[in-house]
């Protein structure tokens, strides 16, 4: 299937590693040029430089943003403009399911899981908006099941995920006009080195077998990359009618409860 995806031009927050490194490197299979995006690591620029070795230079390249910081997003975006000029697809993937177990955490550590999941994504849409508008392109937020459904994870994080889900379902309603696309993936529980789930498994590893066989029909995790196809799918020409849409990708685990 051509998802024509070779012309175009891709910022993705979140990107140094899981999820959106998965998702940088799909879009380059498919020929599109990418930015990529994080806090700033050792990993971000170490997976910079093998992607442009796969790549090419010109196809791909990274920078250092705080997504929560307005001043920091406004010289992404002036970065992007001198090195491309446009941009057509945006995949804001920022965030941190690591909380506190607490009902209703502190004001500190609301404001910190808030900031980190929602505010970074809302100023991402804000600052981008107008590139998108003038593309007529696509916004895609990377959500969870747990902004759906409770189950289980900590109060602020779900609260800031299903933040999002409503943000998106909005702005797609009233960008529809301008041919801009809006949607959200909710990936349920994705493995990848350096993630939650892999901390977990080095601590107890039997119980979270239990836990994945227990609430996951397909009894497994999902890969970065199961993650990455269904973002690609979303922003390509393929799914041009399609917007204001969770796609859920969680094996299954939302059947019983949604």
């Amino acid at each position: 299937m051509n998802l024509n995806l070779g012309s175009k031009k891709i910022l993705i927050t979140g990107a140094s590693r899981g999820i959106g490194l998965a998702i940088a490197e799909s879009f380059l299979r498919e020929g599109a040029k990418t930015c990529l995006v994080s806090r700033g690591s050792n990993a971000l620029f170490e997976n910079e430089e093998k992607l442009q070795d796969s790549y090419g230079l010109e196809k791909v390249f990274a920078c250092k943003c705080d997504c929560a910081d307005v001043e920091s997003l406004n010289g992404l975006k002036n970065r992007i403009k001198d090195q491309w000029g446009c941009l057509n697809i945006v995949v804001v993937n920022v965030g941190d399911g690591r909380s506190v177990p607490d009902a209703l955490p502190d004001h500190e550590q609301w404001q910190k899981t808030w900031n980190s999941n929602f505010e970074s994504a809302l100023q991402t849409a804000r600052t981008f908006l107008p590139m998108l508008e003038k593309s007529q392109g696509v916004l895609l937020f990377v959500s969870s099941i747990a902004g759906m459904e409770a189950f289980g994870a900590p109060t602020d994080y779900s609260t800031a995920k299903s933040a999002i889900i409503a943000l998106a379902k909005n702005m797609a309603r009233k960008l529809a006009s301008k041919n801009v696309r809006v949607n959200v993936i909710a990936p349920g529980n994705v493995y990848f080195k350096g993630s939650s789930w892999d901390e977990k498994i080095q601590k107890d590893k039997k119980q979270v077998d239990k836990i994945i066989k227990s609430s996951v029909p397909m009894n497994r995790f999902a890969t970065p990359e199961e993650i990455a196809d269904s973002v690609l799918f979303l922003c390509s020409d393929r799914a041009s009618f399609i917007t204001g849409t969770t796609l859920v990708v969680d094996g299954g685990q939302t059947v019983g409860v949604m």
